[in-house]
């Protein structure tokens, strides 16, 4: 392995998850036998007409047992002319977790959302959000989708077909209303692509590309937060 800064991802996702950040934190407060409270805020994506920006704060609960650990996240948009912050809390699946009987505050769960792209248009706001459990290979991503002028959040995944994993990889080319996963069995070579429209309706989508819109920016704030214990 290289010296190099190299950005890590549970599912080699093309919009990566602060996993590097997630593993330090583990590592360094398991050595310490300490628990606390991690914040890391992402990189702002701006919308094509820079009228918005984009970005999430995730946080991170470390317990000394690493898997009773847990990782949650909000979305935030602002509007760059009037400063208006808007946060947007995903549907997160793990509320009606299939493999689990109860949405409560649930041990070792891991959701992050993170900005992944605007709409051509700059109407809506598309965002990745992983979700998965420490110590095990639960692990899949959700399309987020912002619609800023129906004042609506869908989040959505691919439905009706057989899968372990999916990861989203963008707005689809051919049909730009819809989101572009890639989705199959764990340690299945052949994984299919697929499109997603708002509803859950999946279609297969050979040939699709997926496409991104926006102007990733760094600020002093991005990056791992002051932690609270």
């Amino acid at each position: 392995m290289s010296h190099q800064s190299i950005q890590i991802d549970p599912l080699d996702s093309p919009h990566p998850v602060p996993w590097g950040w997630v593993l330090a934190t583990l590592n360094t407060s398991s050595a310490s036998n300490l628990s606390g409270i991690y914040c890391y805020r992402s990189q702002s994506l701006i919308s094509p007409g820079q009228d918005y920006a984009a970005y999430s704060r995730i946080q991170m609960q470390v317990e000394p047992e690493y898997f009773r650990s847990h990782v949650t996240s909000v979305l935030f948009l602002e509007n760059l002319r009037t400063g208006d912050l808007q946060a947007i809390t995903p549907a997160s699946p793990l509320a009606d977790n299939p493999f689990l009987n109860t949405g409560a505050d649930l041990e070792g769960r891991i959701s992050i959302a993170i900005p992944v792209s605007w709409s051509e248009s700059g109407d809506r706001l598309l965002a990745r959000e992983f979700e998965s459990f420490f110590g095990s290979d639960i692990a899949s991503d959700y399309a987020v989708i912002v619609n800023q002028s129906r004042n609506r959040v869908n989040t959505v995944a691919p439905t009706k077909i057989d899968y372990t994993n999916a990861v989203l990889l963008g707005w689809s080319q051919f049909q730009p209303g819809r989101v572009l996963f890639r989705a199959g069995i764990l340690g299945d070579e052949n994984w299919q692509q697929w499109t997603v429209d708002t509803t859950g309706q999946t279609t297969m989508a050979k040939g699709d590309r997926p496409v991104t819109y926006g102007q990733v920016s760094s600020s002093v704030w991005t990056g791992p937060q002051v932690q609270t214990q």
